[in-house]
């Protein structure tokens, strides 16, 4: 009989990111923490949809990095655009094995892997209204709050069982 866990698995990993997605996430935080970026993994967004990584930086902007890890992942995924009512900036993020003229001129571009990142094509900036910001601020926080709660009680209720 499987033992049930009274605590929710990792949100940032739920089975559908490759390995190579995961690198170019590692990337793409240890690269733009030197902007005084801070990141959340698998946002949920208000449409349900949920974004790969957001960022907030020391602005208050909010940035979305969708990840492609192959030509395939690009061409299977449609939904980039439903992200972009929700950030300032949006940009298309990779490996250098992913050929970058498959992803859209008009959107940011970031080449990345497990060690850091490069900027190939700034975003355009779109500000969000104040109240949306405020929203997703709020649920940026929120999720975070959550997160940090859940690995807390993991932690604690591991120490219970040695």
């Amino acid at each position: 009989m499987p033992i049930v866990s009274a605590l929710e698995q990792n949100p940032e990993i739920d089975g559908r990111q490759s390995e190579a997605a995961m690198l170019v996430r590692l990337g793409i935080i240890r690269g733009m923490s030197a902007h005084k970026m801070v990141f959340l993994p698998e946002l949920t967004l208000k449409t349900g949809r949920r974004a790969d990584l957001v960022a907030l930086d020391d602005k208050g902007l909010i940035i979305i990095f969708e990840i492609k890890s192959s030509i395939a992942d690009f061409q299977s995924d449609t939904k980039w655009n439903e992200y972009k009512p929700f950030c300032d900036k949006f940009y298309f993020a990779t490996h250098p094995d992913v050929p970058q003229d498959i992803f859209p001129q008009t959107e940011g571009f970031i080449l990345a892997d497990k060690y850091g990142c490069e900027v190939i094509r700034e975003a355009k900036e779109h500000k969000l209204s104040a109240p949306t910001r405020k929203a997703i601020t709020l649920r940026f926080a929120r999720t975070a709050a959550r997160r940090i709660k859940r690995l807390t009680l993991q932690e604690q209720f591991s120490e219970h069982l040695e």
